[in-house]
């Protein structure tokens, strides 16, 4: 009961604290496409409150980007594309390039594609090479089943298969990186709604869409003066390119920044954040891993005070995401915490407990999920612990969240 107590005052605390929506003026920045319920009401108030309507200017929002700004993901949709024209270089050892990689997925890697560095990867003729990579990126085995990789890392600051792609290009440029998503950019854009296409045998998306409605608040927020930025796990140059379609600059995009050589090609390293230098891939913009990520290149918190939790105005204000890499991140937003429903335990347990009543939760906008049948097991295994075993999901009060029902869309 204390515990309650101390939650229910802590939230009226913090809401307190937040800035209310004056009366909105006619010519404060208007939000225009439809959104589910009354999530654009609440999305605007936020804006109404926070930026130039009221008076004020520089406040942050912070979006993921694959699933929340687009449908489908911009990196697979620029591997798909580099592995249909040869532009994967071959490395001289498949173990040289992720500190993880395993020896099962070595020698498969080895045996499908071979090796010695210089030339590329011959994957438009080679399906077996083509199935083993997209194997070990989605679901992090060998085509065998074995497992890709092992060892051990922080689950909450990265996960192995998505620093792996930035690694696969090592020895190009972030330039040449940048020109194979504009021309994949090209081609998903062009692609119809629900376009498929065979690699190897493995299915996967052929188009990309950036949702009306996030252009919108995108936009939106912009013109109210908001500082927009985008933190994505992707590679940064690829997610540079995606970005700027909706009016993000470089300068605003964060995500997966590979360390250059002295001839400034791509390397396996990519750079630090909250004090740990720069690594293979042992720390991302992932979960912990974007809120550093946010701290310290959006507020400029160094060091270990970059995986805390900030004070109110060094906090983003609007944060959206769609998946449980998002989930610190959005949660640290103070006017309103978005979330695009793809399933994800952590993510969706935060939402639908709504422990300060500003969680927004809205469908897809392109081939939203049916409701969910069965509850999210918040209470039990929502929760991934940094050696990546599952516990209960816990409130800052230290109290569980109860299992949560689906309620969209």
């Amino acid at each position: 009961m204390r515990q309650l107590l101390a939650w229910t005052l802590a939230a009226a605390a913090a809401l307190a604290a937040a800035p209310t929506a004056p009366t909105a003026r006619p010519d404060c920045p208007r939000l225009t496409t439809s959104w589910h319920g009354d999530n654009r009401a609440r999305l605007q108030r936020v804006i109404d409150a926070r930026g130039t309507c009221s008076g004020h200017t520089g406040a942050v929002a912070a979006f993921d980007w694959d699933n929340t700004v687009t449908k489908n993901d911009i990196t697979d949709a620029t591997l798909s594309w580099a592995l249909r024209h040869d532009r994967l270089p071959r490395p001289a050892r498949w173990k040289d390039t992720s500190a993880w990689l395993t020896e099962a997925a070595d020698r498969a890697l080895t045996a499908a594609c071979g090796t010695g560095a210089g030339a590329p990867l011959r994957t438009s003729a080679e399906p077996r090479c083509t199935d083993e990579i997209l194997e070990i990126r989605e679901n992090a085995t060998t085509m065998s089943g074995a497992p890709a990789f092992a060892g051990h890392w922080n689950h909450r600051r990265t996960v192995p298969q998505y620093a792996w792609v930035p690694q696969l290009f090592a020895g190009r440029t972030p330039a040449e990186l940048a020109s194979y998503a504009r021309a994949a950019r090209r081609e998903a854009l062009a692609a119809p709604v629900g376009a498929t296409r065979v690699l190897g045998t493995h299915t996967v998306p052929a188009y990309v869409r950036p949702y009306g409605q996030m252009r919108d608040l995108i936009r939106t927020l912009h013109r109210a003066g908001f500082r927009v930025y985008v933190v994505s796990a992707g590679a940064e140059p690829i997610t540079e390119v995606w970005s700027q379609g909706v009016g993000v600059d470089a300068a605003h995009t964060i995500a997966i920044r590979p360390v250059l050589d002295r001839r400034g090609r791509i390397t396996t390293r990519d750079e630090g954040c909250g004090g740990v230098p720069a690594t293979r891939g042992a720390v991302i913009p992932y979960i912990d891993g974007k809120r550093c990520w946010i701290n310290q290149e959006v507020y400029g918190v160094r060091g270990a005070a970059a995986w805390q939790r900030q004070p109110w105005r060094r906090r983003p204000a609007l944060a959206a995401g769609d998946a449980d890499t998002d989930v610190t991140f959005v949660g640290d937003a103070t006017g309103a915490h978005l979330v695009i429903d793809r399933g994800k335990p952590e993510l969706m347990c935060r939402a639908y407990d709504d422990a300060d009543g500003r969680w927004l939760v809205n469908p897809m906008f392109i081939d939203p999920l049916p409701r969910r049948t069965t509850p999210y097991p918040c209470s039990s295994t929502a929760w991934t612990a940094p050696d990546g075993t599952p516990g209960p999901l816990l409130r800052p009060d230290g109290s569980v969240v109860p299992d949560q029902a689906g309620r969209t869309p």
